[in-house]
């Protein structure tokens, strides 16, 4: 790997990590100089890293406006809302193996961060069942709904995720299918109030 590749690859990472935690919100503009200034490298590998990310949905490309944080209208909301919780689901289904992937586990954020739990509980749900093609879907769409977590204020949040996570550690398995259904559901229905809270512009879509 060349130097180039290999500084795209840990700056892919950092922004990655970036966006999940909240240091960037939707709608924001991403500066590819600024970010070049921050980490001291030239332009090529920032541009590597942020189109990789373009690719996988985290960042959009507004062509002569530049790169921002995707802002969602109500139906592209609602449908990537609908297939995190089809892909739940369907990891219940599959059932949790002996040899699960490896990753975080959901005890380790800290109780008031509530986004970052539900990152980890729903990452750790399809980790265990050893389907990597499942796991890489879930990691998807859970990285494109983190700053929307993070951004969106949705009551009772923490209620939720507490009982989802005590059927996952009791490994109450129809409780969690429907628990997580259920918390899917919600937040389909409440989209509108959620988009209005990011201060969707309709211009910018996911």
């Amino acid at each position: 790997m060349s130097a180039i590749q290999s500084k795209s690859v840990f700056l892919y990472r950092q922004i990655r990590r970036a966006l999940r935690s909240g240091s960037y919100v939707p709608g924001q503009r991403i500066d590819p100089a600024a970010i070049a200034d921050e980490f001291r490298t030239s332009a090529t590998p920032v541009r590597f890293a942020l189109y990789r990310l373009v690719g996988e949905g985290l960042i959009a490309d507004h062509a002569r406006s530049g790169l921002y944080v995707p802002l969602f209208t109500e139906v592209a909301l609602r449908d990537l809302y609908d297939w995190m919780g089809r892909l739940l689901v369907m990891a219940c289904d599959i059932g949790f193996g002996a040899t699960p992937l490896a990753g975080e586990d959901p005890k380790h954020a800290t109780s008031d961060d509530i986004p970052r739990q539900t990152w980890q509980l729903f990452d750790s749900i399809a980790r265990a069942t050893g389907h990597r093609y499942l796991h890489q879907s879930v990691k998807q769409a859970n990285d494109r709904l983190a700053p929307i977590r993070r951004a969106g204020s949705v009551d009772n949040a923490s209620d939720e995720i507490s009982a989802l996570m005590q059927h996952w550690q009791e490994r109450d398995i129809q409780s969690l299918k429907a628990g997580l259904s259920t918390y899917h559901e919600r937040r389909k229905q409440i989209v509108p109030r959620i988009v209005a809270c990011l201060g969707n512009d309709s211009d910018l879509l996911s």
